[in-house]
């Protein structure tokens, strides 16, 4: 029996499940969501916002990611090493406040505006953490993401947080955090991010 097959298994499930429920991904369709309830379910309008908070807070971090671990500023796309996540957090930030800027201007739906803040208050506990400590940004986004979800849709919505559990265990599995690093990003989160979506939608 190969007794090896079991955990290279679990690697496999695990960096599938760390890219296809990673920021970016969740940070899309979640926008998608705040804006469909902000505009009244008008699909052009959910279509327009979505997209831009796409655009600020999805595709500019994530070339800002790519291009800095193909340049070997950093390893890997999600930054693996503590100590240089602080230069590519602030890029995310001023692309953050950009995009928050354009909706302000625009007069975004309220939420769509509450969800921007709350995003960027999030990154901001992140980087202050990350000063000292390594915190994982796929389990905030994660568990922010789920409390987001249930302020507007309901509580039946805080079932996803098994997805939140599924995200904490690939960054173990793959190596990427510890247990507590996990833990305490998917309590900053809901805390966080969600109290300033609640305090401002």
């Amino acid at each position: 029996m190969d007794t090896t097959a079991a955990p290279s298994l679990s690697l496999r499930a695990a960096r599938v499940v760390t890219e296809a429920l990673s920021p970016a991904v969740i940070v899309v369709v979640l926008s998608l969501a705040v804006a469909w309830f902000g505009t009244g379910h008008d699909l052009a309008a959910t279509a327009g916002w979505g997209l831009l908070a796409a655009v600020f807070y999805c595709v500019i971090p994530m070339v800002i990611l790519v291009r800095g671990s193909r340049s070997g500023r950093w390893g890997g796309h999600w930054v693996r090493e503590r100590e240089r996540r602080f230069v590519p957090f602030l890029l995310i930030l001023a692309s953050a406040l950009v995009g928050l800027a354009i909706m302000l201007v625009g007069d975004a739906p309220r939420a769509v505006i509450a969800l921007s803040w709350s995003m960027i208050v999030t990154l901001v506990a992140c980087l202050v953490i990350t000063k000292w400590w390594k915190v994982s940004v796929h389990a905030a986004v994660a568990g922010g993401a789920v409390a987001t979800i249930a302020l507007l849709y309901g509580p039946w919505y805080l079932l996803l947080a098994a997805a939140v559990a599924l995200v904490c265990w690939s960054r173990v599995v793959v190596e990427a955090h510890t247990v507590a690093q996990v833990v305490v990003g998917a309590l900053v989160g809901p805390i966080v991010g969600g109290a300033v979506f609640l305090a401002l939608r």
